[in-house]
């Protein structure tokens, strides 16, 4: 798909406004004027494309992309597997969802089906090839959008079986599953495969392996679900790329597993602006976009995101003027090709009736909102020449959703909370303060690409991560991990023989325990002078990594208890790389610190000024051109002077001044022989 300039627009809902044709023509009006170039068609539209089994009704659709695209506006269009009609659940009854406690869900809400159902598999399946058939050579219709926000699981009697057949295939005997659950604990052990129940509140939940399986099962059965989407489609006649809309921080599936699936990865975006300082926000949610674009490591869509204010968070807060341009274009900065809205005409009634919308209740286009959306379509058709430009990163942190999975439900060293996410971000932020460009990665992606990888808390190796990050760090990287890594193996099994696995003489020592702190605790890492400052210490809580070193190089010792003096920060060489031990969960000025002396070690080029808290610089580049983003997050206004160097303002004042949540955005030429990461 070759797009001229970024898409703009978002969910519209026209079915919902088919006895209002005037307004039907008033919205395509409107966004024209907004500069909207396109909407997302029918993923909520099963019971109206369908309303009884077998008859289709299509020709509403088919007028609403006509009208469309002779006004210049592209369609995604969306196949409704997300919420499927009334019929079908009472037709069928397999379709709907069993809950853990094995308690069926009655029909109502969204994504209340069952994936493995053969019956609901083909009701999607005659239906998305029908779509397909129609529309999917209308010139409209640009890329296929699956189902919305997949998740949940199902433990119906259908899904058991398939979760034993995945389980038989996996292990192939009953005593190999055995043992790699270690289910001789509490005498749990299975005689054969058709024993085993998924994870239950009512059964068991205590084995760790069983658990793990468990949601590694129901992320393969919901990829199978979107590849059989995916098959409909192409059964169809079409050949358009393929997506679906992804969520912030979600746990319930390992989103590696759909890069086969997809052509274009995407995500729907809705931070909590205003609930505390922006820049906090901005980290957390540029972390986000940096792990969409990461996944298939080329543009993304920012696929929704809110106009106003949503009605479903706990305080549904106003966007503040200004804020919609800054988090639109965020986005753009970190690797998107578009921005859109969820949704373009507001609801009346039902779930989302108060949801924040381009066009509101009152209609018009004379509001604050709508005046904003128009200045930020705007300021993307300025930005055109950006579309397709791609992201370099010398940069990359392993975040691997098994690993997290399993340490969450490793039942120690602390149940109320391991502060895994907030050691990711301290890490992140140390980099992005910086300027670095940050590829987002799991154990299954080599690491060979890359000059610095930071890997917080990895306590699963997996995917012969031992031989790559030893590879890594031979070849010449510098590899930064911390406590409680290397722990279990990929059944959830610990390792023997020490800690982190395989890896100990590439670190330079043994971890010999763990200590947990309670929640008031503090202890201090000093410096030995051999890498901080003397003076420098560092406050550390929640962890303390106790080891044992042979080669590697104390550079913090730790302050207090019993372990006082020992090493708590440790430097090892190895073959041509450096591999880097953090021993404690220390405050954020140590990654700071840290991660501007590894910048300078690694001679990673820095932007050519230096960067404010909370102000974001990332770059984009293509073949000829590399473009700067330059954001400010504060309340108070930034001066940037880049006069004298290579820089060229493409958007934003030509006096450098950056008000709040202000852009200004720079290119120069893409020499080859420059580093691809200079400015970010």
């Amino acid at each position: 798909m070759k797009q001229k300039g970024f898409i703009y627009g978002g969910d519209y809902n026209p079915e919902q406004w088919l006895d209002t044709p005037e307004i039907l023509k008033q919205d395509i009006e409107y966004m024209k004027a907004a500069h909207i170039n396109e909407v997302t068609l029918g993923m909520f539209s099963w019971s109206t494309l369908e309303p009884r089994e077998g008859f289709y009704e299509f020709d509403w659709l088919k007028q609403i992309l006509d009208d469309l695209y002779e006004n210049g506006i592209s369609v995604i269009l969306s196949t409704p597997s997300g919420a499927r009609p009334k019929w079908l659940a009472d037709a069928y009854s397999e379709v709907l969802r069993v809950n853990a406690d094995r308690t069926k869900n009655l029909f109502g809400g969204r994504h209340n089906h069952c994936y493995t159902s053969l019956v609901y598999r083909e009701a999607i399946y005659k239906i998305d090839r029908k779509l397909s058939e129609q529309f999917g050579n209308h010139p409209a219709v640009t890329i296929w959008h699956i189902s919305n926000e997949l998740g949940g699981d199902c433990h119906c009697p259908l899904c058991q079986k398939a979760f034993r057949q995945w389980l038989e295939k996996k292990y192939g005997t009953i005593e190999a599953l055995n043992k790699a659950w270690n289910t001789t604990f509490w005498s749990h052990t299975y005689q054969n495969f058709a024993q085993v129940e998924s994870p239950s509140p009512k059964g068991e939940q205590m084995l760790h392996g069983l658990n793990l399986d468990w949601k590694r099962f129901v992320t393969d059965q919901t990829a199978d679900f979107v590849s059989w989407e995916k098959k409909a489609i192409r059964d169809g006649g079409s050949e358009l790329p393929v997506t679906i809309n992804m969520m912030y921080d979600f746990k319930g599936l390992n989103y590696h597993k759909f890069k086969e699936l997809i052509e274009i990865a995407s995500w729907d975006n809705y931070p909590t602006w205003h609930k505390e300082e922006e820049k906090k926000t901005a980290l957390d949610t540029a972390f986000q976009h940096d792990f969409m674009r990461s996944l298939l490591k080329k543009p993304f869509l920012l696929m929704e995101s809110c106009p106003s204010a949503t009605n479903w968070q706990s305080v549904s807060k106003l966007k503040r003027p200004g804020m919609l341009s800054a988090a639109s274009l965020q986005a753009i900065a970190h690797g998107s090709d578009s921005v859109q809205y969820f949704q373009i005409r507001q609801s009346r009634g039902a779930s989302e009736k108060f949801h924040g919308a381009v066009i509101d209740h009152y209609g018009g286009m004379d509001t604050r909102v709508f005046k904003e959306v128009t200045e930020v379509g705007s300021q993307l058709t300025q930005l055109s020449e950006i579309v397709g430009s791609k992201t370099k990163a010398r940069v990359a942190i392993l975040h691997d959703c098994e690993s997290r999975w399993a340490m969450e439900d490793s039942q120690g060293p602390r149940n109320r909370d391991l502060h895994y996410k907030d050691t990711l971000k301290k890490m992140y932020h140390g980099l992005r303060k910086l300027g670095l460009n940050v590829d987002i990665l799991d154990m299954e992606e080599e690491l060979k690409d890359y000059d610095l990888v930071f890997a917080p808390m990895l306590y699963m190796f997996r995917s012969d991560i031992e031989r790559k990050i030893r590879n890594f760090i031979a070849a010449g990287g510098t590899f930064v991990m911390t406590y409680w890594s290397g722990i279990v193996n990929e059944s959830d099994l610990c390792h023997l023989g020490g800690t982190p696995h395989q890896l100990m003489d590439v670190f330079g020592l043994r971890s010999t325990e763990l200590d947990a702190l309670y929640d008031d605790d503090r202890n201090c890492g000093k410096s030995t002078g051999k890498f901080f400052e003397e003076e420098k210490q560092y406050e550390c809580k929640n962890f303390c990594d106790l080891i044992r070193t042979d080669s590697a190089e104390t550079l913090l010792t730790y302050e207090s208890d019993f372990y006082a003096g020992s090493p708590a920060f440790v430097r090892n060489s190895y073959e041509k790389g450096t591999a880097y031990y953090i021993c404690a969960d220390f405050e954020e000025s140590f990654y700071d610190d840290l991660c501007q002396k590894l910048a300078e070690e690694k001679q990673l080029l820095p932007v050519p000024f230096t960067i404010p808290e909370g102000v974001s610089v990332t770059s984009r580049e293509n073949d000829t051109k590399i473009f700067l983003f330059i954001q400010n997050f504060n309340e108070e206004a930034f001066y940037v002077s880049l006069e004298d160097t290579e820089w060229k303002l493409l958007m934003g004042s030509d006096t450098g001044v950056i008000g709040q949540y202000g852009t200004a955005v720079y290119w120069k030429e893409n020499n080859e022989e420059q580093s691809s990461n200079e400015g970010g």
